[in-house]
């Protein structure tokens, strides 16, 4: 613990560590959460308008709950990554874009600073978090460079100390709300053309030359309460400012998304408990036709698979919680990132589907949680790597792993690498696989992947000790969807669209 000057003992984040447990840290939050949304300020009557109030965002803030990724020797909690799943899963129960903001904080600022930031800035960057409540984030998207990222167009020249960044970014969370930012950029050589590898640095801009000017703020659909926009980036940042990578800029990007996508499931987890317990209230109170809701076997089948999608979520936030920590290099795990992502992210939509299919109507007034959750999730599938990309390639790194083994047995395969589940779907995925599969094929078989090894992560849970009747629930639901995948992967279908369509195709003219 660095040395507390005498005139400084009072401010709350140099004692943090001492004062609280992580349990008061929590009940504390949720405490506060409960009066933000449910008592004093009632937020849900801001449902419809843009960011926090700033009255509700001190309240929210008011114990740093930003400190659970900060060191201890800098007054935090020492970044423990399961007591960050915990918190990012409870703050999601009560607002998916409060919990998507502390993830932002937390994966895409604190963490990888706390790994790569240089120790010369360090305590000044936190004392930022711990005693002036700033916030951070990260921007790597830019116009016309979202999927391909590595692309990007904004630059850096260094001179007398600092680093002259230049460019363009946009759709970066808590755009023109967060004090500090991670910028990606690319190296300028002198002839004029941009290095392959990326460098991240830190901006302050509160400082001197370090102003990020907002063009734009666009009108999200959707988790209304983060601001989203398109940014000017003209700033020289100090050398110290300079994230260090352990070996590559690209290596440690990698890292940092990798650790982002392992912790989806803390946002999901809260998230999806939130539209079970809505949908089991729904159900129990509501009668049709002088019957309960919940005696219908449609709706039996829609709360089995909202249960599913919390053990489903419970399994991932157990896996992350083990190899997430920043201790770990998370730059090779893209398959296993990405299939906890995609997978969180699809089960986040559907169980949001499902709640406002069994509100109906009730669900479309525009205070209901029920609309709000489609709308919140929906870009979860989207941002971090669109899932149609993510389940290409999950399928495209399996069939590498299947080359470099000279295995062509789908099930040989999962035996290897999902060693619990494969017998379980063995009928179902014995058969071999080529490897000139279309781009439609490829998403579609990992699907298929995601979701065996989605059951893998649920028998853990269930040796784990976790509820045996939810467990094995779950694995009906992921053996038929798995079934249902497998289908539509054996189907041939190399159906093109037809662009100039219009002709020969109005009904009326054959009335």
């Amino acid at each position: 613990m660095p040395q507390i000057e005498e005139s400084d003992q009072n401010r709350p984040g140099d004692r943090l560590v001492e004062d609280k447990s992580f349990r008061t840290l929590l009940d504390e939050f949720t405490s506060s959460m409960k009066r933000a949304f449910h008592t004093d300020d009632n937020i849900d009557q801001f449902c419809s308008t843009r960011g926090i109030p700033p009255a509700v965002l001190t309240e929210l803030m008011s114990g740093n709950p930003l400190s659970l990724c900060i060191p201890k020797q800098y007054g935090g909690f020492g970044g423990n990554v399961k007591e960050n799943i915990a918190f990012i899963s409870a703050a999601s129960y009560e607002s998916l874009a409060l919990s998507l903001t502390l993830g932002i904080n937390n994966g895409l600022f604190i963490q990888p600073f706390a790994k790569y930031g240089n120790e010369k800035v360090k305590s000044r960057i936190f004392d930022q978090f711990l005693n002036e409540q700033h916030m951070g984030g990260l921007m790597i998207t830019e116009p016309g460079f979202g999927s391909d990222a590595l692309n990007m167009q904004t630059s850096f020249t260094e001179k007398d100390g600092f680093f002259h960044l230049k460019g363009k970014k946009h759709w970066a969370g808590l755009t023109g709300m967060a004090d500090l930012w991670i910028l990606t950029a690319r190296k300028r050589a002198v002839h004029g053309d941009l290095m392959r590898d990326i460098d991240m640095f830190v901006c302050d801009v509160n400082a001197p030359r370090q102003k990020i000017v907002v063009e734009e703020f666009f009108e999200n659909l959707g988790l209304y309460q983060i601001p989203y926009g398109r940014n000017s980036i003209d700033v020289y940042i100090p050398e110290e400012q300079r994230l260090i990578p352990h070996t590559s800029g690209i290596q440690m990007l990698l890292d940092m998304l990798h650790r982002s996508r392992f912790q989806f499931p803390g946002m999901g987890l809260g998230f999806i408990k939130r539209i079970l317990d809505e949908a089991i209230s729904h159900a129990t109170s509501r009668s049709i036709a002088n019957k309960s809701l919940l005696s219908y076997d449609q709706v039996q089948h829609r709360l089995t698979r909202l249960q599913a999608n919390f053990t489903i979520c419970s399994a991932f936030c157990l896996k992350s919680g083990e190899i997430a920590g920043i201790e770990h290099n998370l730059s090779s795990l893209g398959l296993e990132a990405n299939i906890i992502k995609s997978v969180t992210s699809d089960i986040m939509q559907e169980s949001a589907q499902s709640l406002l299919q069994l509100f109906g109507a009730r669900g479309y007034q525009l205070n209901s949680i029920a609309g709000r959750s489609v709308v919140d999730s929906r870009p979860f599938q989207i941002f971090e790597g669109s899932n149609d990309i993510l389940y290409h390639q999950i399928a495209d790194s399996a069939m590498k792993l299947m080359k470099a083994a000279k295995e062509h047995s789908f099930y040989g395969f999962l035996k290897g690498y999902t060693t619990r589940a494969a017998d379980r779907v063995k009928e179902l995925v014995s058969f071999n696989l080529n490897y000139g599969f279309s781009q439609r094929k490829l998403v579609e078989l990992g699907q298929i992947i995601s979701r065996i090894v989605s059951m893998d992560h649920v028998l853990y849970l269930g040796e784990k000790g976790f509820r045996k009747d939810l467990t094995e629930n779950t694995l009906i639901v992921l053996k038929q969807e798995i079934s249902t995948l497998l289908n539509t992967f054996h189907f041939e279908n190399n159906s093109k669209a037809i662009v100039d369509y219009n002709e020969n195709s109005h009904w009326l003219d054959f009335s």
